[in-house]
């Protein structure tokens, strides 16, 4: 028998095939990082603070800034630090962490764009109903329900994964810890492990996102109904940032969990799509063709404005 030394630390290597460019890296992500922490901060802040946004539909986009802004944070702050020449290392509970939230944070959003999908379709189909089939105890059971879901499919995930040995390399080959980029690196057989992170992720996204277009069937059908234009365009237009956003976080994630053999470059590309570059879009989607949203964040930050007016005017 060979003498193995147990693994007590994980050195990230990176993205793959990027060397030489971590400060044009560092640059581009602490950029992206800064627009997504800013982005839903001041939409959450938006939403708290105006009681017209008191809505379901923007409770469930409360949720979703929070979620935005976990989701980025579990990878982002440790990746901008060994881009800035900082330890490339982390401790095996911090991976484990890492691996957790991540699977966390992402089933919760997998689950909660099925629940803000549900929402549009009684708003569009039982409009006379809304308030009464959306009331607060619903949307509290749904949105407690999107937690509870993603905790629980992220303790099978990072317990299954790391109740295995790791006895080996210790080298990471990937910007951060992911159930496909560590099970390399255990002793022991990873085919459980494998199967049941191929089928609870990939078939979690495939079910989620057959509901969304099982809502959305029935909210074009519904609008095609309407006699007007403008209603027409008006029902459309509260359900185009949702599917906007449906479109921006589903299809990488399908992409990279069902494809059998992706590159390694190809792979770190798609997660980078998901992990920061969507929910830094998903402030601007939400914001930029919704007047209650901008009316909210114009009388959420406005005294500043014009105190330094009536400073200004008053010196003159």
């Amino acid at each position: 028998m060979r003498n193995h030394t147990v693994v007590t630390e994980y050195i990230l290597l990176g993205i793959p095939e990027t060397e030489g460019l971590e400060t044009v890296l560092f640059a581009l992500f602490s950029s992206l990082y800064l627009c997504t922490v800013l982005g839903n901060v001041l939409i959450f802040t938006a939403i708290i603070s105006s009681s017209q946004l008191h809505t379901p539909m923007y409770f469930f986009l409360a949720n979703l800034s929070v979620f935005d802004l976990g989701f980025s944070s579990t990878t982002a702050p440790k990746m901008l630090s060994y881009l800035s020449g900082l330890s490339q290392g982390i401790s095996f509970q911090g991976c484990a962490t890492q691996l957790f939230f991540y699977h966390f944070l992402g089933c919760t959003e997998c689950l909660l764009y099925t629940v803000m999908a549900y929402d549009r379709f009684v708003a569009i189909c039982f409009p006379l109903r809304y308030m009464v089939i959306m009331n607060h105890r619903v949307c509290t059971i749904l949105a407690t329900g999107t937690w509870m879901g993603g905790c629980i499919h992220a303790i099978i995930l990072t317990s299954l994964t790391f109740q295995l040995s790791y006895c080996g390399s210790n080298k990471v080959n990937y910007y951060f810890c992911d159930i496909p980029a560590i099970l390399p690196l255990a002793c022991g057989d990873t085919s459980l492990a494998q199967r049941v992170g191929f089928t609870n992720v990939g078939l979690l996204s495939l079910i989620c996102f057959f509901l969304i277009l099982v809502s959305y069937t029935r909210i074009g059908i519904a609008i095609s109904k309407i006699r007007s234009a403008e209603g027409r365009q008006r029902a459309f237009s509260t359900c185009s940032a949702h599917m906007t956003a449906i479109l921006c976080a589903y299809g990488p994630v399908i992409i990279i969990y069902l494809q059998p053999n992706p590159s390694a470059l190809l792979g770190a590309i798609i997660q980078i799509l998901n992990n920061h570059v969507t929910p830094m879009l998903n402030p601007l989607i939400y914001s930029l063709r919704n007047q209650d949203v901008k009316s909210a964040l114009r009388n959420a930050f406005p005294r500043r404005g014009q105190r330094t007016y009536f400073l200004s005017h008053n010196l003159s």
